[in-house]
């Protein structure tokens, strides 16, 4: 294993924050798989996580099982880990711009379309290693300004050839659920089984500009140019990436930890970047993928106390309650109903909501949102 400590720009004098990047295998072997935690820094069940999977991942080096690359980050948001008001963790959304640490990335593909478009030709894998380069060179080019862009630019340059991209997360209360890209689903059902997702959201360009599909969307968006201009050049799905959110802010245990850090070593092996061991026989899905458009996030009619009838991992009919706001000063109850029907994969943590807050997310199977689909 080796460790790469990478200082971020300084945000004032006197100062210094540093990301830390941990490599296993051989640089440049393939697959490439990357893996961080903790983008959102109040999100910790992934950094536990990581701690888990980097014991094991030191074990397979040790005995040679690691046979391509693997490159661990364990803290991807060191300067959101440092943010606190009032005792309170606010590592979701930079306090100097305001910006989500998990939004706002480059479109890639934009960036290096047209110079590298014009360099392909008929052989697949060379055109994967001429957008890789183009990739490369454009994020050597790029001069952060702050600190903020300064930690976008490293995690990217961490993983923009990565073969596979895995983001861990997590949302308030929630079952473990997993969101990716329309074309990157097949080769990342293996992973979601393994886990034991109880949701699947997928979509195809959530028009977020998440760090996941930053990496992912480069491919589809390069392929699709190559269609609309008649250019016969193939291009492969290159890098499939996944936002994975494990469960709840307060799931935090060993006993979770370990146990999806086990899954994650299986998935590992399955895909052949850990060899030596025969992968554990891929597990039945515990649900079917749903598009992330049918997904409905449940809000709030009016300010109350927040008394939730329906649980995470509940499956509910349109119609069915799923909370009760409560106005203990007008002595009102009003009912908050599921829209769609499927599985209530998410709610909030706190008790006492605004008017028009957002209280739980159904995934439901029928797509009817447009638009950008992931809130704030």
């Amino acid at each position: 294993m080796q460790r790469i400590d990478h200082p971020l720009l300084t945000r004032s004098l006197g100062s210094q924050t540093t990301l830390s990047s941990f490599h296993f295998g051989v640089p440049g072997q393939r697959p490439k798989v990357y893996i961080q935690a903790s983008l959102h820094a109040e999100e910790l069940p992934g950094m536990l996580v990581a701690h888990h999977l980097r014991t094991l991942l030191e074990k397979a080096e040790a005995t040679g099982e690691i046979k391509g690359e693997i490159v661990l980050v364990p803290v991807a948001n060191p300067i959101g880990l440092a943010q606190h008001l009032d005792h309170k963790p606010m590592g979701r959304f930079d306090l100097d711009s305001g910006e989500n640490f998990n939004r706002h990335y480059p479109d890639l593909a934009l960036a290096i379309g047209p110079t590298a478009l014009k360099l392909l030709g008929a052989d697949a894998q060379s055109n994967v290693m001429t957008v890789r380069e183009a990739l490369r060179q454009h994020l050597a080019q790029w001069a952060p300004a702050n600190e903020l862009q300064s930690l976008r630019h490293t995690l990217l340059t961490l993983a923009f050839d990565a073969d596979s991209v895995l983001d861990l997360h997590c949302d308030c209360e929630s079952v473990l659920h997993f969101y990716t890209d329309e074309a990157c689903w097949p080769q990342l059902a293996p992973l979601a089984h393994y886990l034991q997702a109880q949701t699947i959201l997928l979509a195809k360009n959530s028009g977020s500009g998440s760090f996941d599909e930053c990496l992912s969307d480069v491919w589809c968006h390069l392929a699709e140019a190559l269609k609309t201009s008649g250019n016969p050049a193939p291009l492969p799905q290159s890098c499939c990436s996944t936002t994975i959110e494990l469960r709840g802010e307060r799931d935090v245990s060993h006993a979770l930890a370990n146990s999806d850090a086990q899954a994650l070593v299986a998935w590992l092996q399955h895909t052949g970047v850990m060899g030596n061991q025969k992968a554990p026989d891929v597990p039945p899905a515990r649900c079917q993928p749903t598009p992330l458009a049918g997904s409905e996030t449940v809000k709030a009619p009016s300010p109350g106390l927040v008394v939730f009838a329906a649980q995470v991992g509940d499956r509910l009919s349109k119609g069915d309650l799923v909370a009760e706001v409560i106005d203990p000063i007008n002595n009102h109850t009003h009912r908050v109903l599921a829209g769609v029907d499927g599985v209530l994969y998410a709610r909030i943590r706190d008790r006492f909501i605004s008017r028009g807050g957002e209280l739980a997310k159904i995934a439901g199977a029928t797509p009817f949102r447009t638009g950008q689909l992931l809130g704030a």
